[in-house]
């Protein structure tokens, strides 16, 4: 039970940068002098990817307390 905690722990608050780029996206920012746009377009896709599983995941809360305190009453 330990290691599956220390697991979990470690895969939370550990990360890597990753480029969440097409090929085509990447081709074409790329071919630019500066890299500014082209962190730009990576931190928007980041961000379009991460929404909607902050959306299910805020869902999913409200769905656990409404019958978590249902079952109390």
């Amino acid at each position: 039970m330990k290691q599956k905690v220390f697991f979990f722990i470690f895969s939370v608050l550990f990360f890597l940068e990753t480029n969440a780029q097409c090929a085509m996206c990447r081709a074409v920012l790329e071919s630019e002098d500066g890299q500014a746009t082209a962190a730009g377009v990576n931190d928007g896709i980041v961000y379009l990817m991460a929404v909607p599983y902050i959306l299910v995941g805020g869902i999913a809360f409200f769905i656990y307390k409404k019958f978590s305190n249902a079952k109390t009453e």
